[in-house]
């Protein structure tokens, strides 16, 4: 059984496109291509975890069937955690957890979940890192809090493994002496492996 993370999908929304430079000529091209990522890499058995933003959609044009249909055909178990757009008839999709924030482990790793990016969190000095939504392409993270949003991911979701190496090569976080005093983030107590 795999982990697998993203965020920021907006199945079936429109003005996402050209308000991120999403490669698309439309929803419908849009949501195939996300939905071929997610069947290609997430097993039925696998744990899917959304970190916000699911889909915007509206019922007058169908566009909430649409997205029913997708998520019904994305394998695996699938978590939310709630995003500012997740509207009630998102949550009614039929998830397995719906949670605003959420520390799960992996491989005795601690790892946070949240939409939004945070400057420190549970473990920040003992090796944990946090995965986040929200900001789209406009922020890729930290070297232990990374988005792991599908507008830096390829529009597919991502391995703890793909997340730990986009860590290493994200700089340390402008304000991480003013919050987490006298540690570094590569330093022996809370190295990223």
């Amino acid at each position: 059984m795999m982990q697998w993370f993203t965020a920021d999908c907006h199945f079936g929304h429109f003005n996402v496109i050209p308000s991120c430079g999403r490669p698309f000529s439309d929803v419908a091209e849009m949501n195939a291509h996300m939905l071929d990522a997610y069947v290609a890499r997430v097993l039925s058995g696998d744990d899917l975890w959304v970190l916000g933003d699911f889909a915007i959609a509206k019922t007058a044009d169908g566009g909430r069937d649409v997205v029913r249909d997708i998520f019904r055909r994305i394998p695996g178990k699938k978590h939310l955690i709630l995003g500012n757009h997740d509207l009630p008839w998102v949550k009614e999709l039929g998830w397995e957890s719906i949670d605003d924030f959420k520390e799960i482990k992996i491989e005795g790793r601690r790892v946070s979940l949240s939409h939004y990016p945070m400057l420190t969190f549970p473990g920040a000095r003992h090796g944990a890192i946090q995965m986040f939504g929200h900001v789209h392409q406009n922020w890729r993270g930290s070297r232990n809090s990374v988005n792991v949003g599908v507008d830096v991911f390829d529009f597919r979701p991502v391995t703890l493994s793909e997340v730990l190496d986009r860590a290493k090569l994200l700089p340390v976080n402008a304000h991480w002496d003013e919050v987490e005093p006298g540690v570094t983030v590569d330093g022996p107590s809370i190295s990223l492996g």
